[in-house]
């Protein structure tokens, strides 16, 4: 195989990048798009995780990677300075120093065609699914994705398979199990905020990674159920299927997830 077959530049990964998760879709608050510049003339190896840690970060310079892509963007908000004292910029450092790049989609891969919020409905296999707000010019995309599932299923049956197909060792429910789930909204992440609009959009049911106490009272008093799977587990699995499209798109670029990411959060079961 010729060398050059197994080199993509940067500008095609971007470009690649931005077809999975168009950034006009973003978040107007959103920080998307190359974040942190490299100067490598041709990327090789591409790793994705969730969020970047100091821990991710290393394990991106042990395995040579050329371009972190991260969900959680990094940075995120403006760093008045860029050290080692602080957990931002002892890994922007890492980083930088080993001339690895970072990319990061957040919200506009949230939102994408075949995005997050599109992979959690079609975990549940759910019909005549829609966003919960349309995009203006392509209403078949936009924030979150609302739809019902094939036959009747309670709230519990649905909880029962989101947790087994993304691995949860439980959930978080606001309601009612027992209830009909009904109309599903979807939120990735964390959701609570969105309850409003999923009450608006018809929803009986809302589906997130996390949820403060208030939305939840706020989601009861719409008669809304709430599942939440966790905030890493609702979005990581996503990172994992990223790094297989990117490696379809472009044949011979080495692109794989962070091995050694994990939820900082766990259930500890009373002994």
């Amino acid at each position: 195989m010729c060398i050059i077959e197994v080199m993509s530049n940067l500008a095609k990964v971007i470009a690649s990048l931005e077809h999975l998760a168009p950034l006009r879709l973003a978040a107007d608050w959103d920080n998307v798009g190359l974040l942190v510049a490299t100067k490598k003339p041709v990327i090789h190896r591409v790793m994705t995780c969730l969020t970047l840690t100091i821990d991710v970060a290393r394990e991106a310079v042990s395995q040579k990677a050329d371009l972190v892509v991260t969900h959680h963007p990094l940075p995120f908000r403006p760093v008045n300075r860029i050290t080692e004292e602080t957990p931002t910029g002892a890994t922007l450092v890492e980083l930088v120093t080993a001339g690895i790049g970072v990319w990061s989609g957040h919200t506009a891969w949230d939102s994408a065609p075949h995005g997050i919020n599109a992979m959690l409905a079609e975990i549940l296999s759910l019909q005549d699914v829609a966003p919960l707000e349309p995009d203006e010019i392509d209403p078949s995309v936009g924030f979150g994705r609302m739809g019902t599932t094939s036959s009747p299923d309670t709230v519990d049956a649905v909880a029962q398979q989101l947790t087994s197909a993304l691995g949860c060792s439980g959930c978080t429910v606001a309601g009612d199990p027992n209830l009909l789930a009904g109309r599903i909204g979807i939120v990735c992440g964390s959701g609570g905020e969105s309850v409003p609009v999923a009450a608006a959009a018809g929803c009986q049911t809302l589906v997130t990674g996390e949820i403060k106490l208030h939305n939840a009272l706020e989601a009861l008093a719409h008669n809304m159920t709430v599942i939440a799977v966790g905030h890493h587990l609702s979005e990581r699995f996503a990172m994992e299927r990223m790094a297989e499209k990117l490696s379809t798109a472009l044949p011979g670029l080495q692109c794989w997830a962070s091995t050694v990411e994990q939820d900082p959060l766990c259930w500890l079961p009373n002994r």
